[in-house]
């Protein structure tokens, strides 16, 4: 059984609720607009000086980003001592730094704002994203990274002969992902940065000099004091010579047929038709010095030996056979 305040609250409830329930009118609907904006006015008048302050942070920020930017490539380009193929790579890195300080700049500009659940959400998505795109480019992210170490230890440049991954040939490009090196075969062969990087390189061209190992021999017959003597006037005599270098000749085995020796000498070298045009001079040069002084290239020489027990020609052996026979 139901009391009278009971009753009366009921009432009351029902008649807040039928209230609602009805229509607004015009002029309501225009009060609580009112109200709105006249709250959104407050807040942006409250929020107003941390705005204005955030506004002086990006500010800052970005002309901190600028200078930082230029200073980065000014250092990169000491570093790499301004080598053509870094310069890319200084760019890129100074344009790293940039947007790393102006990044850094905004979030703190968001945090003066109170956004510090917006600024969480930005930093947990850029998290996932680059360990997703780790994932899915590795061998991208290895190839470049190995690409900068590259312009900044600076193992070679463009137009230098190199040797590297059983390929050698001159370097056309170095980019950041790929060195492209030119055989001189003429094949083009475009090799990722992260199999150069490990793998090692011979630079033909760093020291500007190239030494011509000459393989011979001369018969056991023959002087050697003599073959030295001939063998090293005429190296000697080239004009392709590095004449700041000696030649130098050196006795090392007991060949099947000769005595086998090399011959070292320097040649100024900046493409590979200097080297190749050296050793084929100095052949011509040796074989000529050794006819001449009458000392022998001897060739390769085979005895056939038909004894059972050895030391017997093929004449007597031939000569028995037919006795034999008889």
């Amino acid at each position: 059984m139901q009391t009278a305040a009971q009753t009366d609250t009921t009432g009351a409830a029902a008649a807040a609720q039928a209230a609602a329930a009805e229509p607004k009118s015009l002029s309501g609907t225009f009060v609580d607009l009112v109200d709105k904006v006249e709250g959104w006015g407050r807040d942006i008048v409250l929020l107003l000086p941390n705005l204005v302050i955030a506004i002086l942070i990006v500010i800052a920020a970005a002309f901190v980003a600028r200078v930082v930017r230029g200073g980065v490539r000014k250092v990169m380009e000491r570093v790499t001592n301004h080598a053509p193929q870094a310069k890319n790579v200084a760019n890129l890195i100074a344009t790293l730094a940039y947007v790393v300080v102006l990044a850094a700049g905004t979030f703190i500009a968001l945090g003066t704002l109170g956004a510090d659940d917006v600024v969480t959400t930005l930093l947990a998505g850029a998290g996932v994203v680059g360990l997703a795109l780790g994932f899915a480019f590795q061998d991208i992210a290895s190839n470049f990274i190995a690409g900068v170490l590259m312009a900044v230890r600076n193992p070679f440049v463009v137009g230098q002969i190199v040797e590297t991954n059983g390929y050698m040939g001159t370097v056309k490009e170095l980019t950041l992902r790929s060195t492209l090196i030119e055989t001189f075969q003429g094949q083009t062969v475009i090799i990722p940065n992260a199999k150069v990087f490990q793998e090692p390189i011979v630079n033909f061209s760093a020291t500007r000099h190239r030494r011509v190992d000459l393989g011979c021999g001369v018969g056991y017959g023959d002087d050697l004091e003599k073959a030295e003597r001939v063998a090293l006037e005429a190296i000697e005599g080239l004009d392709v010579r590095n004449t700041s270098r000696p030649v130098q000749l050196y006795y090392n085995e007991f060949g099947d047929s000769s005595i086998n020796f090399t011959l070292r000498f320097w040649v100024d070298f900046s493409k590979q038709t200097d080297f190749l045009d050296a050793q084929s001079q100095a052949i011509k040069a040796l074989k000529v010095a050794f006819d001449q002084n009458e000392i022998t290239i001897p060739f390769p020489i085979r005895t056939l030996d038909f004894g059972p027990n050895g030391g017997v020609a093929l004449s007597e052996m031939q000569l028995n056979t037919s006795r034999g026979d008889a």
